[in-house]
């Protein structure tokens, strides 16, 4: 018969197991390129939008850069310009 003790023992090093493997993952997420900085958020030069999936391998995504929306359209080692339109200063969506 399995003791108390070593059923004590098995579920501390379960939890400790459990709270190293978190911490990993946070460090790996804060630790990223532009993931981590001292002083705050940090500003992107671009960002995206909106992506719609298109198929199993393409998707049209909205990106900002620059002061314009540009829409792409990426699929497996391809990355196509679509339109560009100024970006707006303040986004809304449209009422349905």
């Amino acid at each position: 018969m399995i003791g108390g003790y070593y059923l004590l023992q098995l579920f501390l090093m379960v939890l400790l197991v459990g709270g190293m493997a978190v911490l990993s993952l946070w460090l790996y997420k804060k630790l990223q390129p532009g993931g981590f900085s001292l002083g705050g958020a940090r500003e992107r030069a671009v960002r995206v939008i909106d992506a719609v999936p298109m198929g199993p391998m393409s998707r049209l995504a909205v990106v900002e850069f620059a002061g314009k929306r540009i829409l792409i359209a990426v699929s497996r080692g391809r990355v196509d310009t679509i339109a560009e339109a100024p970006a707006p200063t303040a986004f809304a969506l449209p009422d349905e």
